[in-house]
């Protein structure tokens, strides 16, 4: 053992990075993290001589112990070799050599915020109340209580081949795309989801598949975390298949927005390579089952010629197809809006961004698609960096619901939690700047682009490239052109700042996107259309120049940067005073986060005496900022600007004073226009004088 390591081995557990000097030196567009995971918190030292069942000990217990009892002089002990992992066809031997007992789990979860609940499942015991000696003892049904588990964690990648029994080419694929450390939401719910028999041994549900609900920061590998169950579930049917050539639809993966859509087909379809799973990403007009589309009688001609045409397609054959809720109701349209086409072939339902899929918004579509999947063996899963109790209460009551319906038994629903709920990730810092006004907006946002020595803003360091998110697509239309001309033409110019919002075509937003991800556009202005799971791994920077609706959207738009455990992601909020009724959610979510990532009361952005200032909002309040956003910037989505209209004409006021620039874009174009011919003749003159020179 080399001396000099040894004494200069620090006692305490290294801090997270990005607390040191040159934190602003690493950023996330400088590349991949080499360790994914957020938490990395100290296993104490008494439960750190806990032994395996095969009496090997951990590696990280293995060296507590070596530093606990050192002999300098003593021979330098050879390690012990590794006792050889059997195929994966003996499951027994490969589990026994490899299972945990509970204290090292719950050390392990614990050590990474891990926390698995085993969630009420509709039953109701009865509980036996005695109100007095005389009256007769009366039964009542008791709440079921939820019990906290300490499931196999999956420690490494390698685990899943050898412990769970992965399918060779996936162990393959997941080798080549370079995955050798899980994340936290990997690391607590692979287990559950591919082998929940190993995972839950200890507990009382260890034959039965589980359904989950999955809560965990944004950019720490959900996507991941559900596709490979799927993929490798697929694979062990179809080996038992004649016909292995043949796709029948067996998982649904369903996403709020196209762009999220797009993106988990491309993973799914990297992660299938060459195993023979084929994957489908949903397009308008595409068929999937038979019969989906019935003609009704009263209908016109048009209206009749329109559904022949859909007839006549062929049916899409697929093993995964991911959708957004609207296309594939569609598909599965019947002519009666109460009554869908049936899905009996679907074992898995996946909902990512559960939340919004279960909101109002896409409440119906969403409840409709999971009624049509009558398979008894469907297993749900719902995914989010924010599932609130009215969320997992509805999920809870539609999956117990619909096994009263169906006549089937009970099977375990967990949740999974990694870290603190509704908290943004803890590895990238947050920045809440009062801006007064629209124009000192405006400015802010400039000094951001143009970051000078002597601007009060100078220390916050924002590199491209960033998004910037606006709660409208007008004002992101309007933000576009005004910074349309403020990257110099040397840069690039106008090509380094696009627009992408939900009124563009399909083919003008992947484009958009495809510039975006290989760097071409430096800054993009958007609006909550790209706020939900869309991974931008080198995103160094987010800047709210409007404030989110609500606490939830502000963790799901900063979780843009700071993906994979990469440091230095900066985030930075922009106030005014039509804003300061509203920011206190956002300012409870910076506090909470900081206090996550261990910063010191010094350190931390988030002051407690803003807190304590800032007003709170009623529910009333925040349910109308949820729904239209900030009064003032709402652009005649709301029934109250309306009516002041009037007034706001009689007064001066209104429009002008939530507009982002007073110019037009012909007046911009102009301007930039007679600058480009001043700095042309500049040159040409510079160029005169030094032939004249000569």
């Amino acid at each position: 053992m080399d001396i000099l390591k040894l004494l200069s081995r620090s006692t305490k557990p290294t801090s997270r990075p990005g607390a040191s000097k040159d934190a602003s030196a690493r950023l996330p567009s400088a590349g991949i993290s080499a360790n994914p995971q957020l938490y990395h918190d100290a296993i104490p030292d008494s439960r750190g001589k806990k032994r395996k069942r095969g009496g090997e000990r951990m590696e990280e217990q293995t060296v507590n112990e070596e530093d606990e009892n050192v002999d300098f002089f003593a021979p330098k002990k050879t390690a012990p070799k590794a006792k050889k992992v059997a195929p994966a066809d003996d499951a027994t031997k490969t589990t026994q050599a490899k299972l945990l007992d509970q204290d090292e789990c719950r050390q392990i979860l614990k050590s990474h915020r891990l926390k698995v609940t085993l969630l009420p499942s509709g039953k109701t015991p009865e509980k036996k109340i005695k109100k007095s000696k005389k009256s007769k003892v009366s039964t009542k049904p008791a709440k079921e209580e939820s019990k906290q588990l300490y499931p196999q964690p999956l420690v490494a990648f390698g685990d899943l081949r050898s412990t769970y029994g992965l399918s060779g080419r996936m162990a393959e694929n997941l080798l080549q795309q370079g995955y050798k450390i899980p994340t936290e939401v990997q690391m607590g719910s692979l287990p559950l989801l591919l082998r929940p028999e190993i995972a839950l041994e200890d507990s009382q549900h260890e034959d039965s598949e589980v359904d989950l609900l999955a809560v965990a920061p944004t950019g720490s590998g959900k996507t991941l975390a559900f596709l490979i169950p799927i993929v490798d579930k697929i694979i062990q049917r179809r080996r038992a298949k004649k016909d292995k050539g043949e796709h029948n639809l067996e998982a649904i993966v369903v996403a709020p927005t196209k762009e999220l859509a797009s993106q988990i087909v491309n993973e799914a379809k990297k992660l299938s390579l060459g195993t023979g799973v084929k994957v489908v990403g949903m397009r308008k007009g595409m068929r999937i089952v038979d019969g989906s589309t019935k003609i009704d009688e009263s209908s016109s001609e048009e209206e009749d010629q329109e559904d022949e045409k859909k007839t006549s397609q062929p049916i899409s054959k697929g093993d995964i197809f991911i959708t957004t809720p609207g296309l594939l109701l569609s598909a599965l349209s019947t002519g009666n809006p109460t009554e869908h086409a049936p899905l009996p072939s679907i074992r898995t339902l996946v909902l990512d961004e559960a939340d919004v899929l279960l909101d109002p918004l896409f409440r119906d579509q969403t409840l409709g698609i999971w009624n049509s999947c009558t398979n008894p063996d469907l297993r749900v899963t719902l995914w989010s960096a924010t599932i609130g109790s009215s969320i997992e209460t509805l999920a809870i009551s539609t999956i117990t619901t619909r096994r009263t319906q169906l006549s089937l038994p009970s099977t375990p629903i967990l949740r999974l939690i990694v870290g603190l709920k509704d908290s943004a990730i803890p590895n990238i810092t947050h920045h809440l700047t009062y801006a007064a006004t629209e124009p000192g907006k405006l400015l802010a946002l400039r000094q951001l682009l143009h970051p000078t020595a002597g601007t009060s803003s100078s220390n916050i360091s924002l590199r491209p490239p960033f998004l910037v998110f606006t709660q409208t697509i007008p004002r992101a239309i309007a933000l576009h052109s005004e910074l349309l001309y403020d990257i110099p033409a040397e840069a690039g110019g106008s090509s380094r700042i696009a627009v992408l919002h939900s009124d563009l075509s399909d083919s003008a937003r992947s484009h958009v996107m495809t510039r975006f991800r290989t760097g071409e556009i430096w800054i993009l202005i958007t609006t909550d259309i790209l706020s939900r799971g869309v991974d931008f791994r080198g995103v160094n920077g987010v800047v709210n120049y409007d404030v989110p609706n609500s606490g939830a959207s502000y963790i799901h738009r900063v979780g843009r940067t700071g993906r994979g455990g990469r440091d230095g992601g900066v985030a930075v909020t922009l106030y005014t005073k039509e804003d300061i009724p509203y920011v206190r959610d956002v300012a409870n979510v910076i506090a909470a986060s900081e206090k996550q990532a261990g910063r010191e009361v010094g350190e931390a952005g988030m002051q407690k005496w803003l807190l304590d200032v800032l007003p709170k909002p009623s529910k009333e309040d925040k349910k109308r900022l949820k729904m239209y956003g900030v009064e003032a910037r709402r652009g005649g989505l709301g029934v109250q600007e309306k009516e002041n209209e009037g007034k706001d004409k009689v007064k001066g006021k209104g429009k002008g004073k939530v507009q982002i620039s007073t110019k037009s874009g012909y007046e911009r174009k102009l301007e930039n226009n007679r600058k480009g011919a001043i700095q042309g003749s500049r040159r040409r003159a510079k160029l005169e004088a030094e032939e004249g020179g000569e």
